[in-house]
């Protein structure tokens, strides 16, 4: 089922798909902030509409000023630099943002703990160098008006130089105006909304892919090795569920997938009005863009209800609790995701046993990334902290951001583009092979796409 994905996604994304890099900036909300903004915060909902305009070229220069260090893992490039710093600095803080309670908890403790991970090891290998870390976490709840709220604490706090964060691309976006305005750079470990880096932030890096590249993915694989001729998509409303729909269903009507419905719910419960539709209907897939919190019980209603549509989804179903609250309903099915399991990176298996000893659980999917994202947040501040003669600033800090070599963190090799995308990011296509062992699922399919 590999065999023709990756050649035919490298010239057809590198093409028509390239629009994306075009997407106008984002819109205001339309909902205030519970707390007021100093800065108009952005939005919470995707486009209604994918971009339509191409750039005249793919981008393929790096930022100009050179790394003074050699590439490598990032590990030794903070090693090198640790050694360059003069003089006591003392606490630098690393803040983070994520649900850590509510129906995505899951998810964003995953991520708080794969940064706590990382800067708990991070201060082992600079406990004699004159500067430790800090974790400062934050529970965003999965809601832009709290993660905004959020952010204005963390711009206020001076000891913050970065943030790695946030689960969900909508509240992201809302929270990226605040980072902006205090020059604070975010590292993300799991958005995948184009407009992360394309909204004109400046702030903005993330360490995965992105949802005009996974819709399409999704899409060609659904079509291809599927088999499908028709599909219903529904979506969740968010800026990252309506954004990968949006993708998805635009290579779908290109490429001759007939779109039977296209709908957005922010229902969590009881989808019958949704499913009534979908059984007359009668498609050959159901194409969800959202979170595994209501994709579960999504899934198991229509079960329930008697339809046979093959079920595939993006990396928001990569959770084992997809499986908690749909049971067998999601036995066998695919999904893309712009992560995937711990089990599928070979240098994460070490991480994988010290996640387990620390927090007594597995490690779930972005955790890994999280703690990659933590590591490069501290290599930017040591290499600032080195350039500065002590404790940078923030704006000392994004500057070195900007200028990191590639190094190579546990979940691959990463160097960021002029936007904040790795010039290179993995995608996959995975299958829910056992749903009481979510590290199980088998890997269908891993494409290495250069970034629009």
């Amino acid at each position: 089922m590999m065999r023709r994905l990756s050649l035919l996604l490298l010239v057809a994304l590198l093409g028509a798909l390239l629009a994306a890099c075009g997407q106008p900036a984002a819109q205001q909300p339309t909902a205030a902030p519970t707390e007021p903004p100093t800065t108009a915060p952005a939005p919470t909902e995707a486009p209604t509409a994918a971009p339509t305009e191409a750039p005249t070229a793919a981008p393929t220069a790096a930022p100009t000023a050179a790394p003074e260090a050699a590439s490598g893992t990032i590990v030794d490039y903070v090693t090198e630099w640790a050694a360059s710093l003069s003089g006591e600095i003392g606490t630098i803080k690393i803040a983070s943002q994520s649900p850590l309670s509510g129906g995505q908890a899951a998810l964003g403790t995953g991520i708080r703990n794969g940064a706590e991970l990382g800067i708990t090891q991070a201060n082992d290998l600079l406990k004699d160098a004159g500067i430790q870390f800090e974790l400062e976490p934050f529970d965003d709840q999965a809601k832009p008006e709290v993660g905004t709220a959020n952010a204005k604490n963390i711009v206020s706090d001076p000891d913050i130089l970065c943030v790695v964060g946030h689960l969900n691309s909508g509240v992201a976006l809302a929270s990226l105006p605040d980072y902006k305005s205090a020059s604070l750079p975010m590292v993300s470990p799991a958005n995948t909304n184009p407009n992360i880096t394309e909204g004109g932030y400046e702030v903005a890096f993330r360490v995965v892919g992105r949802d005009d590249v996974q819709g399409t993915v999704g899409e060609q694989f659904a079509r291809e090795e599927l088999g499908v001729k028709s599909v219903y998509i529904i979506h969740d409303t968010t800026a990252y569920g309506q954004g990968v729909a949006e993708f998805f269903r635009q290579a779908a009507e290109k490429n001759g997938l007939e779109v039977l419905g296209f709908e957005g719910t922010e229902e969590k419960s009881d989808f019958s009005a949704i499913l009534t539709p979908i059984l007359a209907a009668n498609p050959d897939l159901i194409y969800f863009g959202g979170i595994y919190d209501q994709a579960g019980p999504l899934f198991r209603q229509a079960r329930d209800r008697g339809i046979e549509a093959l079920f595939l989804g993006p990396d928001g179903l990569d959770a084992a609790d997809l499986a908690k609250l749909a049971g067998d309903a999601v036995q066998d099915m695919h999904y893309t995701s712009v992560a995937a399991p711990v089990s599928q990176f070979p240098n994460a298996a070490k991480f994988a046993e010290d996640y387990k000893a620390t927090f007594n659980a597995d490690a779930p999917p972005f955790s890994a990334q999280a703690y990659d994202a933590s590591h490069f947040c501290v290599a930017a501040i040591v290499k600032a902290a080195a350039d500065a003669g002590g404790k940078p600033t923030r704006a000392q800090v994004l500057e070195a951001m900007k200028n990191l070599p590639e190094l190579v963190g546990i979940t691959g090799a990463y160097k960021f583009n002029e936007k904040g995308d790795p010039e290179v990011a993995t995608y996959f296509v995975l299958q829910v092979t056992d749903i009481n062992d979510w590290n199980k699922n088998s890997l269908v399919s891993r494409l290495e796409i250069p970034a629009p």
